[in-house]
């Protein structure tokens, strides 16, 4: 089964293709213009997702899958040996599903004012503070452990690398947060994780 995964460089679908990689499954990616709505073909991305955003994710049988919260999880249950998610039904995923729902809610929406240029300074200053306090939280619940579940890499640190990664380019300053610092330099080192930024062109 090869999958198709339609994304946009350094984007929110950073997620689901570093869980493809990470997974070993047959994939194909597909870029899409977010400004133009457009494929390199020159074909309507809107066809394809009519909210006009990344990630969407296309099944074998041509189905297809929006919201990186589910694509994900989606993706780490074709590959159950690869540990990426815990089993439906068990608490672990239970806490996984609240780690995905943390940053999807959080972390990736408080990024959001912060991209668009028509958001006014002040609420820039007032959504800075909010998501600083966010990461420190979660700085604190990294202080005794490699990753945000435990001991296994999952699709919620792939997620977390992905919208962390937005914290330079907004001018957020996360150089005090100590442990989110070393998690994401665990993360960048992992194989997978290097493969897909260097195909997307985030690193040489």
């Amino acid at each position: 089964m090869t999958l198709k995964l339609y994304y946009a460089p350094g984007s929110c679908s950073l997620s689901p293709h570093i869980a493809l990689e990470e997974a070993g499954l047959s994939y194909t990616t597909i870029l899409a213009n977010l400004q133009t709505h457009t494929l390199a073909d020159g074909a309507d991305f809107r066809a394809i997702n009519p909210l006009g955003y990344v990630p969407v994710l296309e099944l074998a049988d041509g189905s297809r899958l929006r919201e990186g919260m589910v694509i994900v999880q989606y993706i780490a249950d074709q590959a159950p040996q690869k540990n990426l998610a815990p089993a439906n039904g068990t608490m672990a995923r239970y806490r996984l599903q609240e780690w995905l729902a943390l940053i999807g809610t959080e972390v990736h929406k408080g990024f959001g004012p912060m991209f668009n240029p028509a958001t006014p300074d002040a609420y820039k200053t007032i959504a800075r503070k909010n998501l600083f306090a966010r990461l420190k939280w979660i700085d604190g619940e990294l202080k005794d452990k490699p990753y945000l579940t435990g001991e296994h890499f999952t699709v919620a640190d792939a997620y977390f690398f992905t919208t962390t990664n937005w914290a330079e380019p907004v001018g957020l300053d996360i150089s005090a947060l100590a442990n989110i610092n070393a998690f994401r330099g665990r993360v960048a080192a992992r194989p997978a994780v290097q493969a897909v930024m260097k195909a997307e062109g985030l690193l040489k």
